[in-house]
């Protein structure tokens, strides 16, 4: 089905049993979000809110509750545009194969963008009042658009469809100093409306701005598709909704003509104001921070608007979904993309930025059997250069020979890298560098670190699965727990700045190189080690969001040998709380008890919280 408005997407839900329709009152002040993630965690289906308190428009969510999900939304498409994808890997298949190709020429004209005179959209006015209100988190500083469709032209060539940006950047929509007409607008680093906003204030001018909500799903996917710079995301998104995607011109910004609501206006050169804080999908709180304000000059929607939205948070939630999906559609890509790379996953346990996989190969000099990593370096810095990639604050690399590792079983890349890694050698740091704006365990805003972690050849050790007999830990150390084969968790005292480097050169420093906590080649310094080790998930979220490379990396018997810092003993990562670091997400009590009233008392929602 090639849907064109939310409402199609929510009738052909119900109509497929993947609907759970909700006519009593929801709140969207912290209820509706605690539904949401329990649906979510539950594997649930999508949810219609027919009642939503404060204001006149239904909401949905969890449209895209699962992968089955997601491909039942796409079902009409998805073979197309994999069938594009296999032409863009392998041209002559086309020749070779016409039949079976015979449909990528009508796939590659729905690719390609539209101006129309007027959408559906455009049907009638509202106020910024008048949307929904939707509050996620308990110190969240508003309400915000947690499914946006940001679009923005090209100052440079304004007309050229080619060269609109579409991208998902959270719109605050009240709270703070915003005064009735305007919205935050926080966009991240690596994001393309960056370059556009930057040619806009080169000039001195405006720049035009809409935000879209619903419509096709496929806009949604496309927003947050990491498509090459130069690429806009308008030509996925028709190939993955089945038709053009129309865009409104006029005196403003394209936009989507299909979608429930448009917010139209600009972004101010020079102005700024405080954005945030929200609880975002590290698990943690965004802080506050100046961020451009967009002037608002018209709000439309379209008649039977249904508002879309989603809840961010740490680590699995519907954005999971987006991931898998995308995973699913560009992975046969990534070769053609950064030679010598077989695969890259984002880590979505780990926040997805702090920590990426990738499987490389050595191939250049084969007859020196690949003893020490080389080739892996090159690609390593290839996949640290391209796009949002770049943001990866833990990269772990390794040769993979037999075709044997599948990066989507984290825990056993993990493993096959510690029996490979040298801690002497396969270390490679980036110092004061870029990392996730979400992210707050570097030394400032958008600062932090970045650690290559190589691995080729044969196993160097084996991995133990229980502690040693006589493991005495220093003061202030205690409570260790085997997360996983050659992996620790150790609690130490909550962290302070007059002694938190002083406790681990201590640890460190605590051993030699011969004892046998060395057998562990990696050793995690947490506030909580039951916690820590109780699921890979809790470990991958503890260890990598609350680390910065650069000064939380430790070891026992390390050394810098020609500038290169290594150890021959265990590699030690600080994975405590740092004061500077944004405080965790955690649900509102009230809110929850809520909740648990409204599943006691039963209906087809019950059985999902």
């Amino acid at each position: 089905m090639k849907h064109r408005s939310t409402r199609d997407v929510v009738d052909d839900l119900r109509q497929a049993g993947m609907l759970v329709e909700v006519h009593d009152p929801v709140d969207p002040e912290l209820e509706m979000a605690e539904i949401q993630r329990r649906l979510y965690a539950s594997g649930g289906p999508g949810v219609l809110f027919h009642n939503v308190v404060g204001c006149r428009f239904p909401m949905a969510s969890n449209l895209f509750g699962s992968l089955e999900q997601a491909r039942y939304l796409f079902r009409d498409t998805l073979e197309s545009v994999r069938r594009l994808i296999e032409i863009k890997l392998d041209p002559s298949a086309l020749a070779k194969h016409p039949l079976r190709y015979a449909g990528v020429p009508w796939t590659a004209l729905k690719m390609l963008p539209k101006y129309t005179r007027g959408g559906s959209v455009t049907a009638n006015r509202c106020q910024i009042s008048d949307l929904p209100a939707l509050k996620c988190w308990p110190d969240d500083g508003g309400a915000f658009v947690t499914l946006p469709q940001v679009l923005s032209a090209d100052p440079s060539d304004p007309k050229n469809l080619m060269k609109v940006n579409l991208g998902m950047y959270r719109v605050q929509l009240s709270g703070n100093d915003y005064s009735a007409d305007e919205v935050g607008l926080h966009y991240q680093i690596h994001r393309g409306i960056g370059v556009h906003h930057k040619d806009a204030l080169r000039r001195d001018s405006p720049l035009r701005v809409s935000v879209t909500v619903g419509g096709s799903p496929a806009m949604t996917l496309a927003a947050v598709m990491p498509l090459p710079e130069g690429l806009t995301e308008l030509t996925f998104a028709g190939a993955l909704s089945g038709h053009r995607i129309g865009l409104v011109q006029g005196d403003h910004a394209p936009v989507y003509r299909d979608a429930d609501f448009a917010i139209v206006g600009s972004i101010l050169p020079g102005v700024t104001k405080r954005e945030g804080p929200f609880g975002d999908h590290l698990g943690y709180y965004s802080l506050e921070h100046p961020f451009p304000v967009m002037k608002v000059d018209h709000v439309w929607h379209r008649d039977g608007a249904i508002w879309p939205f989603t809840v961010v948070g740490r680590p699995p939630q519907e954005d999971t979904t987006f991931g898998q999906l995308i995973h699913e559609l560009t992975d046969p890509i990534i070769p053609t993309v950064i030679p010598g790379i077989k695969a890259v996953h984002a880590v979505d346990a780990a926040g997805v930025h702090p920590l990426l996989l990738a499987i490389g190969s050595e191939r250049y000099m084969p007859y020196l059997n690949a003893a020490v990593p080389q080739e892996l370096l090159t690609q390593a810095n290839a996949i640290l250069g391209n796009g949002q990639l770049s943001l990866a604050k833990y990269l772990l690399i390794a040769d993979d020979p037999n075709d044997q590792l599948d990066l989507h079983d984290v825990a056993s890349v993990i493993r096959y890298v510690l029996e490979r890694a040298d801690w002497k050698r396969d270390l490679h740091f980036q110092t004061q560098t870029t990392i996730d704006t979400l992210d707050y365990s570097g030394g400032g805003f958008n600062r932090g670190s970045k650690l290559v972690i190589a691995a080729v050849g044969q196993p160097i050790r084996e991995l133990p699965t229980e502690l040693p007999t006589e493991l005495n830990l220093p003061d202030g150390f205690d409570a260790p727990q085997i997360v996983m084969p050659g992996v620790l968790a150790i609690r130490c005292r909550k962290y302070a700045p007059q002694q938190g480097s002083a406790d681990m050169q201590r640890f460190s420093e605590h051993f030699d190189v011969g004892h046998a906590i060395n057998s562990f080649p990696l050793i995690t310094i947490v506030d909580d080690s039951e916690f820590s080790a109780r699921t890979l998930s809790n470990w991958l979220w503890t260890t990598f969001t609350r680390s910065n490379p650069a000064s939380d990396v430790w070891g026992i018997a390390s050394e810098t040998v020609e500038k290169h810092w290594g150890c021959r003993g265990s590699l030690v990562i600080d994975a405590r709380t740092k004061p500077w670091q944004a405080p965790g997400l955690i649900e509102d009590g009230q809110t929850m008890a809520k909740v648990d009233a409204r599943a006691a008392r039963g209906g087809e929602l019950a059985k999902y919280l």
